[in-house]
């Protein structure tokens, strides 16, 4: 196999941009913005300024032609997919967010722990547990957010190593029992989401529906099940998904 990537492991190559991001995972690219990147608020404290909210996790911002422009990685897009999972509970403090990933950072001595196992096999009660200390949480939401946690862990496979190798983005907004249907692997396809076990880029499927394919040619064209083909236009477009 000729190798694309000139040695480099593909999952550390920024390669999606805040927009891929938020295609694929369903979250404002402001937000993922945010996130990674950081942002300036004001705040009154006697008389208005500026503060930074730093960002929560680590990114590239490349320069060309003196414009700044965001590129993830896919280990990045894990670690968004995760974080998703403790921002869906309400009223979230996101430095206390931060404390606490600081706090798994020590005690797992690992980068990027948000990718890696385990995070999924020892680190999710610790982090739970310390996250809900620093929000004075009842047991009825640490048992909420480790669930949650949990749903979001399923969709992700590691390699022999213990990181992420693997991404199914969810394709319905009702996240339990979701079917696996599209996938992002950063070995096939450079990286762009495809059907699961295709290697077809989704992008390709939506652009030809949109040209006035009918599903059944797609599904013929691409010999995939037609289900799956329905599947991947309603998470691209649910508003022309038939």
């Amino acid at each position: 196999m000729i190798d694309i990537y000139g040695g480099k492991d593909p999952r550390n190559i920024p390669s999606y941009s805040a927009g891929d991001a938020a295609r694929y995972l369903k979250i404002p690219a402001s937000t993922i913005r945010s996130w990674t990147v950081g942002r300036k608020y004001r705040v009154t404290e006697g008389k208005k300024r500026n503060k930074q909210f730093r960002p929560l996790i680590e990114s590239k911002v490349t320069e060309s032609k003196g414009k700044k422009y965001l590129l993830l990685t896919f280990i990045n897009l894990v670690e968004i997919h995760v974080l998703r999972a403790i921002r869906q509970h309400q009223r979230i403090n996101l430095e206390k967010v931060r404390k606490a990933l600081d706090y798994i950072n020590e005690e797992l001595k690992i980068p990027h722990p948000l990718a890696h196992r385990k995070f999924y096999t020892d680190g999710v009660d610790l982090f739970v547990e310390y996250y809900s200390s620093l929000i004075d949480a009842s047991q009825t939401r640490k048992t909420e957010l480790t669930k949650t946690l949990n749903i979001q862990i399923q969709r992700i496979e590691t390699d022999d190593s213990g990181l992420a190798i693997k991404l199914y983005p969810f394709t319905r907004k009702h996240e339990e029992n979701n079917p696996r249907v599209v996938v992002i692997d950063p070995r096939i396809a450079f990286g762009k989401m495809t059907i699961a076990g295709t290697g077809i880029p989704t992008d390709i499927i939506i652009e030809r529906f949109r040209a006035g394919d009918s599903h059944e040619l797609l599904a013929y064209d691409y010999d995939c099940n037609i289900d799956k083909i329905k599947e991947v236009i309603r998470f691209e477009n649910p508003l022309i998904a038939a």
